[in-house]
């Protein structure tokens, strides 16, 4: 079964420090559930801003996405099931091995996050894929890594909303995809090179978004959030 509109949105806590984070958490007045501990805040305030959002009762998506040898990314994702965290970010690209390792890993307990394979950076076009020797463009080798982070035991993918629609159909319906690069009507892509809408991720399968600038950087984020979280809910009754 699906979450509902609510637990869709994921905001992406993007800051430099804990303070900004929890301040913006704040700001939101209980709009949003989910929230993403990246790189930057991770270094920044390290497990204790994962403890403190799990104290408050929300929901964790750690995305650090991890890209190492087999041992190393295996001893990784056991140490982000004991954080509690709901969501956890493995690189496709890391390879058949590292993500068997990954998923062997999250299998040893029933608590384990749900282990994401990022296929292709929303920050990537087909320009960004070649010059590191991809020929592919992005929609090809997003489903070409999805299909082998699945053969691995993954169940889960980052992709841009513009590959969710073709790794909905080559997946099926228990696969769980999660969309970054989202940006409401009229809202500036930034560095993201492809960027969809609320109602066309949705539209195109997406199970999740991640919201960032969009809601951490209006003057009103409580408000932001609720717009898309209207957005989604009507294209989910459609």
């Amino acid at each position: 079964m699906l979450p509902p509109p609510e637990d869709r949105l994921i905001v992406a806590l993007d800051f430099p420090q804990a303070d900004a984070a929890l301040s913006l958490i704040e700001r939101l007045d209980g709009a949003c559930r989910w929230f993403k501990v990246g790189l930057e805040l991770y270094l920044a305030a390290g497990e204790a801003i994962v403890t403190e959002l799990r104290r408050r009762g929300l929901s964790v998506f750690l995305d650090l996405k991890f890209h190492d040898i087999p041992n190393t990314v295996a001893a990784a994702v056991r140490a982000a099931e004991r954080l509690g965290v709901g969501m956890l970010t493995v690189h496709a690209a890391g390879g058949p091995a590292m993500l068997r390792a990954a998923a062997e890993a999250a299998g040893e307990s029933a608590a384990a996050p749900l282990l994401l394979a990022v296929t292709v950076l929303t920050s990537m076009d087909s320009a960004e894929l070649s010059s590191i020797g991809i020929e592919a463009p992005p929609a090809v080798q997003a489903q070409r890594l999805a299909k082998m982070a699945s053969a691995c035991g993954i169940h889960g993918y980052v992709c841009s909303a513009q590959e969710a629609a073709a790794l909905r159909s080559g997946l099926g319906r228990q696969a769980v995809l999660v969309t970054p690069g989202i940006r409401p009507h009229g809202e500036d892509a930034g560095d993201q090179k492809r960027v969809t809408t609320p109602a066309d991720a949705i539209d195109a399968g997406a199970d999740y978004l991640v919201v960032g600038r969009p809601i951490t950087r209006a003057a009103d984020p409580a408000a932001a959030a609720r717009a898309i979280l209207s957005e989604i809910e009507a294209a989910i009754s459609l």
